[in-house]
């Protein structure tokens, strides 16, 4: 299971829809990783002048990589925390994730870091179980 869905969002959802903040404090309760990760990128990406902001350090346990894995690989858990932290995500490999300002997916940056060539270029041995 994904995320830890309290009761009463539970029957809010049943009923019709939730709010967004609802649903992104279900991300930051059941994936605390992944969400503070991401928020650290949004983080130094607001800080400085830099195209993208990107993690490269594998997380502490496969956990922490599971919580990862989850978050990206949803769209709803992704897109909310796009429009949360008002970035664009991009991931390759089992854990390097990039925040990119808004607007920039079709740019030269964005469009290298989430290219075929990229991803072939950032392959490692210990990324095939991951």
């Amino acid at each position: 299971m994904s995320l830890n869905v309290a009761p009463e969002l539970l029957a809010q959802a049943e009923q019709g829809e939730i709010q967004e903040r609802d649903f992104v404090a279900t991300v930051r309760e059941s994936l605390p990783y992944a969400y503070n990760l991401i928020a650290g990128l949004a983080d130094k990406l607001r800080e400085g002048d830099a195209e993208f902001a990107d993690n490269q350090t594998p997380p502490p346990s496969e956990a922490e990589r599971g919580q990862l894995l989850r978050a990206l690989a949803s769209n709803a858990i992704r897109g909310s925390l796009e429009r949360h932290f008002g970035i664009t995500l991009a991931f390759m490999n089992c854990h390097r994730v990039a925040a990119f300002r808004p607007g920039t997916e079709n740019g030269s940056t964005y469009e290298k870091f989430t290219s075929t060539r990229s991803q072939i270029l950032n392959q490692s041995p210990e990324f095939r179980d991951c």
